[in-house]
């Protein structure tokens, strides 16, 4: 198929107008790559650009799973060209400080203690510290094991209490696994592949007792990993140790939407108030939730804001807004005029990546959506 709608889709073809920015141009240069022709310096550069978004896949009316020929691509890219050293070291320092909650916490506390000396774009990048809530106690019959993910504890503490919360109140208990650690993500689109599958590993390992004992599902608030956890399945298919866990792991892994939007939510609405949605490229391409968050928004009594052009990424994709910097600053500016049109009371999203690069630049509030949701039900 080469009708191109993938290609009026691409957030970075639209940006810089070259078919090999595109995803039919890229999948011609993996193809190019598979079929023994030399990858160059410049092949990686046009695979790096892609915020693996998926806007394409939803746009692609032959359904080309262009995320997953985007992973083998970088993959054999990345072996056969290679990197200078410091990108290659950048790559490195992301995936040893990044998926480890600790590590980062550590590197976060030092960056807003030096955040008056560091770049004025770093600086927008630091969020200010805030506490987080109470978690409830488990009472519950029903449980969820909780994802706690790597970066957003630090980043943003209270999003798992208040999602614990939110299910508390639903009558189901958040429980979670300590052992349990980063979802893989990271590692998987920096083609450290085999790394990625560790994590994967882990975490089925420590889920595994508590599915076992009876939780009901895999609820992640971060739909970035999310879509992550739900190709478990697929990544580990090939490991005879892990393939059925994993694929009833994947099975089991729900957006914290998901969750809410299959339970009686009747007498549970707020006073109204203005919200512009950032729905995730994760949310509405990865995990193909588009309009879930919005439909549940509504029926607890929000008002959304119309946003302009809203299956374009706002150019955080995981670590895109540090290797590509520019590009990821113009879909900002332009996510950011298209959610504040609407001149709504706050902005809200449903990942800690779209959410802190959000904030960077936003006039107005930015939140996880179910911290305004928890947040409005407490003022009842």
């Amino acid at each position: 198929m080469h009708c191109g709608f993938c290609t009026a889709a691409c957030p970075t073809y639209r940006l810089l107008g070259d078919e090999r920015d595109g995803p039919r141009g890229r999948i011609y240069l993996i193809k190019q790559v598979l079929e023994g022709e030399a990858p160059t310096a410049s092949t990686q550069i046009r695979l790096d650009r892609c915020l693996t978004c998926r806007s394409c896949e939803t746009a692609c009316p032959s359904g080309v799973a262009y995320g997953r020929l985007l992973d083998i691509g970088r993959q054999v890219v990345e072996e056969k060209v290679g990197r200078p050293w410091l990108d290659k070291s950048f790559r490195l320092l992301l995936r040893t400080v990044l998926p480890y909650r600790r590590r980062f916490g550590a590197v976060l506390a030092l960056a807003r203690g030096l955040k008056p000396v560091l770049p004025s774009r770093l600086q927008a990048k630091l969020p200010a510290a805030s506490p987080a809530g109470a978690w409830p106690p488990l009472r519950h019959a029903r449980r969820v094991i909780l994802l706690q993910g790597c970066v957003q504890p630090a980043l943003a503490p209270d999003i798992n209490p208040a999602t614990a919360r939110v299910l508390d109140r639903l009558g189901i208990s958040a429980v979670v696994a300590p052992e349990a650690g980063c979802c893989g993500a990271l590692s998987q689109h920096l083609s450290a592949q085999d790394e990625a599958l560790d994590f994967a590993r882990r975490n089925v390992d420590a889920w595994w007792p508590l599915l076992e004992s009876g939780a009901e599902a895999v609820v992640v608030n971060a739909s970035g990993c999310g879509a992550m956890v739900k190709e478990y399945g697929h990544l580990l298919r090939r490991d005879p140790a892990y393939a059925d866990k994993a694929a009833r792991v994947g099975a089991l892994a729900k957006d914290i939407v998901e969750v809410l939007a299959a339970e009686n939510l009747d007498g549970l609405a707020v006073e109204p108030r203005t919200v512009a949605f950032h729905s995730p490229c994760t949310l509405q391409h990865g995990q193909k939730l588009n309009g879930v968050t919005e439909s549940v928004l509504r029926r607890l009594g929000f008002d959304l804001a119309p946003v302009a052009d809203a299956h374009l990424c706002c150019g955080s994709a995981g670590t895109y807004s540090l290797l590509q910097p520019r590009l990821s600053q113009q879909l900002l500016e332009q996510k950011l005029a298209a959610l504040e049109a609407g001149q709504p009371e706050c902005i809200a999203t449903a990942n800690i990546g779209c959410l802190t690069h959000l904030q960077s630049g936003a006039a107005r509030p930015v939140r996880h959506w179910i911290e305004l949701l928890d947040s409005a039900w407490n003022q009842r």
